[in-house]
């Protein structure tokens, strides 16, 4: 895909540019607003579509959604990531642009042929006819590769929320007019492509790019060698976020799934906006930082300082929010939303390190981690689902969290120079100030019996408790991250 000259958005791809941290300060804001409206937009169309499908039709969804959701990081082959590091991104360009059209038409003419069996081998084969027309974005996304790179590169956030925010209005628009039609799951998946269609034009336009494709002999070889490690590590995270879904599907049926899938979600509203965040600013930031093993610290003491308390209180206040949202008809999504909150937190953490890995062209570590994960996932998903149902499944999330990847993630981080110690101090406050924050909104469902000023109580208490704690904190490391200069 031909480039545009260059603008003045990449001029902090210039080692020496002294604004890196402005920079990539201003894309964080923008990226956390963007991810903070969006995410308030699909949770409103979450609840009309829940209090709409029955727990087995959005089960049905799930499962198509699953297959997609792992396909679609295969599509990118970790492209997207070449496009972000490289010092000629003009030249690697058509390259990067020839690879994602051909992995794109694969994946969908693969998986449209075997929509039929995935949708039987996942418990379902209902969700066949979805599963086909989501492989559409298989295509899109991978034929988008370049603008998406381009923008997150040159730290493009308010042009990706503004993106972002059309997918969302034509998503939600032509999924409400095919269900008033009558067609069901299949109105989510159509949506959905209509949605990406949409978006990946808007991409072409905001990075003023058109499509060429080319093969530079001299570099192909080096674009796979970086990309594809990225690739299997994407690929096995997605697994890693699915395999639930998959066990839970085969194991305990579709209507456990939507009551599965519900809780999960819940617990990564918060998470998902964060996890964007650090996946659209960390890797251009610590890729260009001069001391990345000395940023890490601070990096994670910001991201752990917002992200733990969110998922500890949406975990505290689980029953609640599940009852005034989405109604009675869903509450054996609680125990799995009060189970999954702190593996919502760990969850951003560990995204953040990858980002870090990744800019540092670590990314076979993270690759062979992912893959031991799933291993050791699956095997305690299969036990626990069988045992427990969808709450041990979930269980099994934090207990791998805790006791296998994070681990694993620290010790390959100490290899890059990344003092553990410092690390460890870094978290030490967020994590105390926490504790009470959690603790006033568990009062307050203890004391409240009416589900609507149990949530209002405990979750204005629980952010008022931990802004006293952490607000000056917060400040002071924020203008530590807008400081380093590149390096």
């Amino acid at each position: 895909m031909g480039l545009l000259p260059r603008t003045a958005a990449d001029d902090t791809s210039d080692p020496g540019s002294p604004s890196l941290g402005a920079t990539a300060a201003r894309g964080a804001v923008w990226s956390g607003v963007s991810t903070v409206i969006l995410r308030l937009g699909s949770v409103l169309v979450g609840v009309v579509l829940a209090r709409i499908l029955s727990p087995d039709q959005f089960g049905l969804y799930a499962v198509a959604l699953t297959v997609q959701g792992i396909l679609m990081t295969v599509a990118d082959l970790g492209l997207s990531a070449e496009i972000i590091r490289s010092e000629e991104p003009e030249r690697v360009a058509p390259t990067v642009a020839t690879f994602g059209l051909i992995s794109g038409t694969s994946l969908t003419v693969a998986t449209v042929a075997l929509s039929g069996p995935l949708a039987t081998l996942l418990g379902d084969h209902r969700a066949g006819s979805a599963i086909a027309v989501l492989s559409l974005t298989l295509l899109l996304a991978g034929v988008s590769i370049v603008p998406y790179g381009l923008m997150l590169r040159r730290f493009q956030q308010r042009e990706l929320f503004l993106i972002s925010l059309v997918d969302l209005i034509v998503s939600t628009a032509v999924t409400f007019i095919l269900i008033a039609a009558g067609l069901g799951v299949l109105s989510l998946a159509i949506g959905r492509v209509a949605a990406q269609a949409v978006s990946s034009t808007l991409q072409f336009m905001a990075a003023r790019v058109r499509p060429r494709f080319g093969l530079d002999r001299t570099r192909w070889r080096a674009v796979l060698a970086f990309s594809l490690p990225i690739a299997g590590a994407n690929l096995f995270t997605w697994i890693l976020l699915n395999v639930d879904n998959v066990v839970i599907a085969r194991l305990a049926g579709a209507t456990a799934l939507g009551f599965y899938v519900l809780g999960f979600n819940i617990a990564n509203w918060p998470m998902s906006a964060l996890s964007q965040m650090v996946r659209s600013i960390a890797m251009p930031y610590v890729s260009r930082v001069k001391d990345s093993a000395g940023a890490l610290p601070m990096l994670t003491s910001v991201i752990w300082a917002m992200a733990l308390p969110a998922g500890v209180t949406l975990a505290a206040l689980a029953d609640p929010l599940v009852h005034v949202i989405y109604g009675a008809k869903w509450a054996p999504s609680v125990p799995v939303l009060a189970a999954l909150g702190l593996y919502g937190s760990l969850r951003v953490i560990f995204d953040l390190f990858a980002a870090y890995l990744y800019a540092l062209g670590r990314s076979r570590g993270v690759l062979w981690l992912q893959v031991l994960t799933i291993v050791v996932l699956t095997t305690g998903m299969i036990l626990m689902t069988t045992r427990h149902g969808i709450v041990g499944a979930a269980w099994v999330h934090v207990g791998a969290s805790v006791i296998f990847i994070l681990p694993g993630y620290l010790g390959i981080i100490r290899a890059t120079g990344v003092r553990l110690g410092a690390l460890a101090r870094a978290c030490l406050r967020p994590t105390l100030a926490t504790v009470p924050a959690c603790l006033a909104a568990l009062a307050a469902c203890h004391l409240i019996s009416a589900p609507v000023i149990a949530l209002l109580v405990g979750g204005a208490g629980a952010v008022a408790v931990y802004l006293a704690v952490m607000g000056r904190w917060l400040l002071a490391r924020v203008r530590q991250v807008r400081g380093p200069k590149a390096g």
